[in-house]
């Protein structure tokens, strides 16, 4: 996005993480928290009333949690970007969240210039996935699911080119576009076409999904 602030709407039950998150992200003088609720009942009533290109949610919160809202939210607000915050011990609930197509996730004690990354990211039309953190849980979760999707994995990345197979290997690692670039001696532009090129080979949307997808098939393991 350029211009216009990013518009971001926030959701968990505890008021004083949600003064430290507005807090960090309001440090950005692109970044505006538009309005904040306790519960995913007030999210989707917020976003509702505002608008908001990323919404921040809590996984578990009373009345209606993080998951269930953020389904709904991809209903009625398909143009927000959801990220979904959690801590290490919620494993297969970012699991559950990540397949729906969120836009990513983040541990509630990631760094604060990880959570104005990932903002960033996400209203860019991308998906946040983590080296330090999101690569570690991400893997976990591949790792006891391995068995029953592998198969079914490695016949979906079958079409890919090479370069394809690559760039999505890279993913796997919890690389950025970037990062995948220099390793790859590509433009960081020239990765993003491929990204995309593969997002919709493999029906994925978003690159967290195709990220699942990679450890699944077991891909640069």
């Amino acid at each position: 996005m350029t211009g216009a602030s990013i518009r971001v709407v926030i959701a968990d039950d505890e008021p004083l993480i949600r003064a430290g998150i507005r807090m960090i992200l309001t440090s950005d003088p692109g970044i505006e928290v538009i309005a904040e609720g306790a519960n995913g009942r007030e999210a989707i009533d917020l976003v509702r009333a505002h608008g908001a290109d990323v919404v921040l949610l809590d996984i578990q919160m009373p009345g209606m949690d993080g998951l269930t809202a953020m389904v709904e939210l991809r209903r009625v607000a398909p143009s927000s970007r959801v990220i979904i915050l959690t801590t290490f011990g919620e494993r297969e609930n970012v699991l559950r969240a990540l397949e729906s197509g969120s836009a990513g996730f983040l541990l509630k004690d990631t760094a604060p210039a990880e959570l104005i990354g990932a903002v960033r990211a996400a209203a860019a039309g991308d998906a946040y996935l983590s080296p330090a953190a999101t690569r570690h849980v991400v893997d976990q979760l591949a790792s006891g699911r391995m068995a029953a999707r592998g198969e079914a994995a490695r016949a979906r990345v079958a079409g890919l080119s090479g370069r394809e197979h690559e760039v999505l290997c890279l993913l796997g690692e919890g690389l950025s576009n970037a990062d995948a670039g220099r390793r790859l001696h590509m433009s960081e532009a020239t990765v993003k076409t491929y990204v995309s090129r593969i997002l919709a080979k493999l029906e994925c949307e978003n690159r967290v999904q195709a990220a699942l997808l990679a450890r699944d098939a077991e891909l640069g393991g």
